[in-house]
């Protein structure tokens, strides 16, 4: 057995372990935020000549998001951050894109489905946990929305990003009329 086989084996029971509180259908994601004691940021403007978030029908495609607020965490992950602090990195994106959203759309219980999500981590040469960190955003995005917050997903890994942040997301999600 290789290493990677083994490495992949212990992550796969780990994640069988682990459980994510996952919402009731009767509640609303507005409800289920301040169930979790979260609040979402505020909106930031864009730092060049784009928007936030653009709707296209049904779909609301979110730009590429970093963390929001005055502090962000920097660095790359195999060097600079751990996978911990990627994924805490990710969690506070994933709120940031829920603020975005939430500024298009208006209220998060018009949201029917999250339906991708692209986590690009700033990361060393020889780190391969890209997965590992992008579940920050997924999972509190399955704790928010339910079933309907489960989505197709990249995790990638990136030389750099900008302002050397250590994760950017982007996202798409389908909304009611």
């Amino acid at each position: 057995m290789t290493k990677g086989f083994l490495a992949g084996a212990f992550f796969a029971v780990l994640l069988s372990a682990v459980s994510v509180p996952v919402q009731a259908d009767g509640d609303g994601a507005e409800a289920r935020l301040k169930t979790l004691g979260l609040s979402l940021p505020p909106v930031s403007k864009p730092m060049a000549n784009y928007v936030k978030a653009v709707r296209a029908g049904n779909l609301v495609f979110l730009a590429g998001h970093g963390e929001c607020g005055p502090e962000f965490t920097t660095g790359k992950v195999g060097r600079d951050r751990t996978i911990e602090d990627g994924y805490a990195s990710a969690r506070n994106v994933g709120l940031c894109l829920l603020a975005s959203l939430k500024a298009e759309i208006g209220d998060l219980d018009k949201v029917t489905r999250i339906v991708r999500v692209v986590g690009m981590v700033n990361a060393t040469e020889d780190f391969t946990d890209h997965p590992k960190v992008v579940n920050g955003c997924s999972d509190l995005l399955v704790e928010v929305f339910g079933d309907k917050g489960r989505h197709t997903r990249a995790a990638v890994g990136m030389a750099s990003l900008p302002s050397n942040i250590t994760v950017e997301i982007t996202m798409i999600a389908e909304v009611a009329d």
